[in-house]
């Protein structure tokens, strides 16, 4: 009778980042390329939503008109989300359209929509000023209204699984071109374009939460970012929504999150980090090659001690990449490390990305990483995503060919 052979432990599969279907830019040392500086490009004109209170008081003034109309500008855009001159009958008729038009230049001009989850996700491409495409994607989820927003044309952090980095930085946006996608989402819920709420939904019809996890770095272009920021929550000359539904996210620049923690404006900060371990996170995330794993947790942990609020640490979970029990088990050791209650994991199984052979993890190894996490203390939850028919989730959003080809032939608003 012949003995069983030995059973020999296998050891993980570890599949290391590299792209497929299109080349990483590198730098002169062979390094991925960083792009933190906007590239030169027209600036797109002034917008109410750019200038301080006082300054939109200053700005009507040098327009020919009392000072007292900037409120009630503020008033038609921010609370009844219109640009049109038509719906401002209390703004006198004599030279009303070229007023309006002054302080309320065309910023984003709609190329496409598209719609799934019965209507709950749609997903919008802009053309900016200059031709340059974002995109931005409204969901409807039990109880709120949550708008997913670009802060860059493009993407400089050049991370490889990501569809927006793969081509580069075109230009930050202005705070106002920020804060328009949030208005022409309101307009679009108040015309009833946003499926159907249910009968026990007793939320506000307009949006409630805004995620910073669109097109572009947010802490890259950090002053018109906390631009709009300051615009969202101001409630007597902006937006009026709660600083505790706005989600601001990073992939670790380091001072920008100390920046931040001292705005005294206590936004939900999050860390996407992708990996506890700088051998992974190095190829994972380019920036890591200048702010390493534990110094962007640091600041994490930073964040929380000044503001209170709890930090979330983004997970995308990739296969066989970055989803072994033992990066978990790491990942629970380095948060633990920096105490407890402070943070909360939100893994996400990887969004596919065109041309990319990478993949998310099987259902049965996102159970086991989410239970490791939990069972050291550390809360986990595995994030719904949504938008993935349209390529509307987390790391999908980019403009393609098809979407150019339409831009081209979709004439700016004016």
């Amino acid at each position: 009778m012949t003995e069983p052979s030995p059973v020999r432990a296998t050891k993980p599969k570890q599949v290391r980042p590299a792209t497929e279907g299109w080349t990483q830019k590198k730098d002169a040392e062979g390094r991925p390329l960083l792009q933190f500086a906007s590239p030169k490009r027209g600036k797109p004109p002034v917008h109410l939503a750019d200038l301080t209170p006082a300054q939109r008081v200053e700005k009507v003034k040098e327009l020919g008109l009392p000072g007292f109309r900037a409120k009630q500008l503020e008033k038609h855009y921010f609370q009844h989300w219109t640009h049109d001159p038509a719906d401002m009958t209390d703004l006198p008729a004599e030279g009303r359209e070229e007023f309006v038009h002054g302080m309320l230049p065309p910023l984003l001009t709609e190329v496409r929509r598209l719609e799934t989850d019965r209507g709950d996700t749609i997903k919008f491409l802009w053309k900016l000023h200059d031709g340059a495409l974002v995109e931005s994607v409204l969901m409807r989820y039990p109880g709120r209204i949550t708008l997913c927003v670009s802060s860059q044309a493009g993407c400089g952090m050049n991370c490889p699984f990501c569809a927006t980095g793969q081509a580069g930085l075109t230009r930050n946006m202005s705070a106002a071109e920020i804060i328009e996608q949030i208005v022409r989402a309101n307009r679009l819920i108040a015309e009833g374009g946003l499926g159907g709420k249910k009968k026990d939904d007793h939320s506000a019809e307009r949006v409630s939460n805004i995620v910073f996890m669109g097109m572009g770095e947010p802490l890259a272009n950090y002053a018109r970012v906390m631009q709009a920021v300051r615009v969202m929550t101001d409630k007597e000359h902006g937006l009026g929504m709660s600083a505790r539904g706005i989600t601001v996210s990073t992939v670790g620049l380091v001072p920008a999150i100390v920046k931040l923690a001292n705005e005294d404006i206590p936004v939900t900060f999050a860390l996407s980090l992708h990996a506890p371990d700088d051998k992974l996170r190095d190829e994972l995330i380019p920036v890591n090659s200048r702010w390493k794993v534990d110094e962007a947790l640091d600041a994490a942990r930073a964040y929380f001690d000044k503001t209170g609020r709890r930090v979330s640490i983004e997970y995308a979970l990739i296969k066989d990449m970055n989803d072994h029990a033992w990066r978990a088990d790491l990942l629970a050791e380095k948060l633990n490390q920096r105490g407890r209650g402070w943070v909360h994991v939100n893994p996400i199984p990887l969004n596919p990305t065109p041309g990319s052979i990478w993949t998310s993890s099987d259902v049965s190894v996102q159970n086991e990483f989410v239970r490791r996490l939990n069972e050291a203390g550390v809360p986990t939850t595995l994030r719904d995503t949504r938008g993935k028919e349209i390529d509307g989730a987390c790391g999908q959003l980019v403009a393609t060919e098809d979407d150019q080809a339409v831009a081209a032939v979709t004439p700016l608003e004016v």
